[in-house]
Parts: structure tokens; C-alpha cells; sequence
């Protein structure tokens, strides 16, 4: 075969060959980032609190529809705007963030569509990693004004149980006792 002619069919060759897109990688951004928790007081009112400080990675593949999500939480960093609502949730009573500093999370991201629509994942809290999903509720990505890098956000949200993850304080209240919806507000600047 003549070199022109090895050189046609080698083009024609690559041209037709599929792109294969390489997952992307995305760092959380922690001034950005507050993963949060409301629950049931007693049957009286509703708690809500927040966690200050985050970490963790993204890969996004759009071409593949997947992904991966993994957040790890500084379960010391609670916040409920309340001092010693804060120092209880630090103790064994609750988070034991002596013993047990962080909480994560790591799963798989679900498309539906273009978007991301759920993260099937576990999350490990104490010391016990249970199976959670997230719903994902918002999804967007934008070029950053200031960075010029692209940035995505996400709210999703799920549920479990405190008494699961031997949380002592989540046997007393009325009907939903230990039930907690978990926040996860996330954006993540692209690698």
C-alpha cells in the first residue's frame, strides 16, 4: 500500500473512532460548602444545624452519565446557633467527635437525562457506614466569574435514622424519633 494512500485510511480511521471522554475532576469548595441536619425536638419544634467545614472530591464524566462524589465532614465543626446545643452534639451523647472526628460520604451519581439525579452511596457516621441516597434537587455549572475555571453546585438531600449509628439521644421524642434529614449544598471547582 502507497504512503498516501496508508496515510488516507489512517485518518479516515481516527476520525471515525468515538471520543472518549475522560471523567472531570472537581475539588469542594469549603467556603461554599455546608452539608446540614434538621430533626424533630421532642415533638416540639424542628432543630437545624450546619456543619462549617468540608472536604472532598467530585468526578463528573457527562459523555458516561456518571460519577463519583466523596465528602468527608468535620463533625466538630456543628453549628446550631446555640453554644451548648453545639457542645451536646459534640459529646458522646451524639456525634462523639473524640472518638469519631469526621463523618463521610461516597457514592455514585445517577443521571437521569443530562443532570445528575440521585448519589447512591453510604454514608459513615461513629464509626457505622449505612447505605444513604440522595435526591438531588438543584444542578448547575457555570464558568466562575473570578476564577475562570468552571464551577458546580448542587442541594441534594436524604434521610436516616440516629439510632442507627448508636446515638444515645435519639430515643426520646414522639413518632419520628432518631429521623434526621441530612443537606448536602455543595459547589466544587473544577481540577
Amino acid at each position: 500500500m502507497p504512503l498516501r494512500q496508508f496515510l488516507s485510511a489512517a485518518v479516515i480511521a481516527a476520525v471515525s473512532l468515538p471520543v472518549c471522554a475522560a471523567p472531570e475532576s472537581y475539588s469542594i469548595d469549603p467556603m461554599h460548602t455546608y452539608p446540614s441536619l434538621e430533626f424533630s425536638h421532642m415533638g416540639i419544634s424542628v432543630w437545624r444545624g450546619k456543619f462549617n467545614r468540608t472536604t472532598g472530591k467530585i468526578a463528573l464524566d457527562r459523555a458516561a452519565k456518571s460519577g463519583t462524589v466523596e465528602v468527608t465532614i468535620d463533625v466538630s465543626s456543628i453549628n446550631f446557633g446555640l453554644a451548648a446545643m453545639d457542645e451536646k452534639a459534640r459529646s458522646d451523647d451524639f456525634f462523639d467527635t473524640e472518638k469519631f472526628p469526621t463523618a463521610t460520604y461516597k457514592g455514585s451519581i445517577r443521571f437521569s437525562g443530562d443532570k445528575p439525579q440521585t448519589v447512591e452511596g453510604q454514608i459513615t457516621i461513629r464509626g457505622v457506614t449505612r447505605p444513604t441516597t440522595l435526591s438531588i434537587k438543584l444542578f448547575n455549572c457555570m464558568p466562575h466569574p473570578m476564577l475562570k475555571k468552571e464551577v458546580c453546585g448542587t442541594d441534594a438531600e436524604g434521610e436516616l435514622n440516629w439510632s442507627e449509628y448508636g446515638m444515645k439521644m435519639s430515643q426520646y421524642g414522639q413518632g419520628d424519633a432518631g429521623k434526621v434529614r441530612l443537606r448536602i449544598q455543595v459547589e466544587a471547582i473544577k481540577d
